[in-house]
């Protein structure tokens, strides 16, 4: 005989018309656990990562898996799919990919189709993709974002195991708890927080990213640098000419370095879902998403972050928080590593006559829920947050930077 379990909580009360609150308090939390894991050629069938990632918590069954790829990665890696369906036949036993790899378009493009969400949903409804399958994204970081705010929203969740391709997604975008795309003309406008199931950091994927878009990515990690680690900051400098030629050893360690920042401030920075006004993990970001607007995304995310990055280490100088050595030593390491520090739109003219860069602040203070809360430097991986950016002092930054942009 089962006896049902006594409700403990207080009697049941009758309900009446008096206008005194009546208030149940809900309170509970949960635990967030995910892997990032670094490896090399993770689609060889002897390579057990992936299998492992996917089967650990339930090993006796085989998991269902809808992989979605970018097109990019498809064109410089034409052997992916293929590899994919090696791995999966070689695991039978334990995985099934339920249909070919989707594919989708890679790069901000991703980030400015709606029609691409729909698409996602449709083809996950089609191949009854459910809350224990898994989806699988291999690609950048506009992908990692659409793709996973597709998943995060069918079946209000579908378990997503991302698989960065570019520097920029594997120590940044792709180990974090964010997607979303873009809309009505504002960066992130929709999307969602939601941890990954896991992160597979394939490095062999860098051996062929284009030149440009592996020196944009190393934007992030010299902003981590700058406001969590003055000796990795102390790093990239000795270490700038490795890094802008590629080499492997260099590009892993600033990756998984870059990566371990970014996963400990979310971790213990207080506000992993950034219900608060502080973003520091978005220094140089107020004028970097204004940059990829004003300019059709011609700039690359990490190119117009590092023009931010020194328009608000500029600005800390203005404001004599920032020594003027560590300003040049700024200066340095974005030119040692190849990273922009000018674009003529920021002098563009806005409709007020101002120029237009201005107005990402008010953008800016709306992504960040009403009070304006800008990160500025006041050493070399010392942070500090203000509520106030004195217009004049930032059109000296941006004069500064004119002054010594790079001669055409």
């Amino acid at each position: 005989m089962v006896k049902a379990a006594q409700d403990q909580a207080t009697p049941l009360q009758p309900v009446t018309n008096e206008v005194v609150p009546d208030r149940i308090r809900q309170s509970f939390s949960m635990r967030i656990e995910y892997d990032v894991v670094f490896t090399h050629d993770a689609f060889d069938p002897a390579n057990p990562v992936l299998l492992e990632t996917l089967s650990a918590r339930e090993p006796a069954r085989q998991h269902r898996v809808l992989a979605i790829l970018d097109q990019g990665v498809d064109a410089a890696w034409p052997e992916t799919r293929g590899w994919l369906r090696a791995y999966f036949q070689r695991h039978a036993e334990r995985l099934r990919l339920v249909a070919e790899p989707l594919l989708m378009v890679g790069g901000e493009a991703s980030k400015n189709a709606p029609a691409l969400i729909d698409w996602i949903h449709g083809e996950l409804h089609r191949h009854h993709v459910d809350r224990h399958s898994f989806v699988v994204v291999i690609g950048g970081g506009g992908v990692q974002d659409a793709a996973g705010y597709a998943a995060a929203t069918a079946h209000r969740g579908i378990r997503t195991v991302r698989m960065p391709t570019t520097v920029l997604s594997q120590n940044d975008s792709g180990v974090g708890v964010k997607n979303g795309i873009n809309a009505f003309g504002a960066k992130n406008f929709v999307g969602t927080f939601v941890a990954p199931y896991a992160v597979i950091n394939d490095l062999r994927f860098l051996d062929r990213l284009p030149r440009r878009e592996r020196v944009a990515g190393m934007a992030e990690a010299v902003k981590v640098a700058l406001i969590r680690d003055g000796a990795f900051f102390t790093w990239l400098e000795e270490n700038a000419a490795a890094l802008a030629a590629g080499e492997p050893s260099a590009t892993a360690t600033m990756i998984r370095r870059c990566a371990e920042l970014h996963l400990r401030h979310i971790a213990t920075g207080g506000d992993p879902f950034e219900r608060g006004s502080a973003r520091p993990l978005d220094f140089g970001h107020w004028a970097a998403h204004k940059l990829e607007a004003m300019t059709a995304h011609e700039l690359r995310h990490g190119e117009a972050v590092a023009i931010g990055l020194l328009l608000d280490s500029r600005y800390s100088r203005e404001l004599g928080l920032l020594p003027e050595g560590d300003l040049a030593r700024i200066e340095r390491l974005l030119a040692a590593l190849g990273l922009p520090r000018w674009h003529d739109a920021l002098t563009s003219p806005g409709p007020d006559g101002r120029p237009a860069v201005l107005a990402g602040l008010d953008e800016f203070r709306e992504h960040l829920g009403g009070e304006l809360t800008i990160t500025l430097l006041r050493g070399l991986g010392h942070a500090v947050e203000v509520h106030e950016v004195r217009e004049p002092l930032v059109l000296r930054a941006v004069a500064w930077l004119r002054e010594r942009r790079p001669a055409p």
